[in-house]
């Protein structure tokens, strides 16, 4: 069972500005977004709680992640200009929700990653 809060996004129990989907993967808005335009890619079905709990045989699942943000990046125009993606692992790296999950960022010049 999925129970995290993703989960419950993507049983449609919380309410959430979806803009992708297809039957493995679910694409919606960020709530507290940190760039104009900042949408999680989650996969569906089993949950993978980090990226480090990934298995070989999820790898698939995982590249359909990348190739959904960079989709749907060329269909909403900004994929020229640029934009990042971030999956972060665990708490030290700023994950929150331990569902495995894809940021896109973009919109906006986003800088370079300093040091801490």
């Amino acid at each position: 069972m999925n129970d995290t809060l993703f989960g419950r996004i993507i049983r449609r129990e919380i309410p959430a500005t979806i803009v992708y989907e297809d039957d493995d993967i679910l694409g919606f808005k960020d709530i507290a977004p940190q760039a104009p335009v900042h949408v999680l890619f989650v996969p569906k079905g089993a949950v993978i709680p980090t990226l480090d709990d990934a298995t070989p045989e999820q790898a698939t699942l995982l590249g359909r992640l990348m190739l959904a943000a960079a989709g749907y990046a060329r269909r909403e125009g900004f994929a020229r200009d640029g934009y990042r993606v971030v999956m972060n692992c665990r708490e030290h790296a700023g994950q929150t929700v331990f569902h495995v999950h894809l940021h896109l960022l973009a919109g906006a010049p986003l800088g370079h990653f300093g040091t801490p």
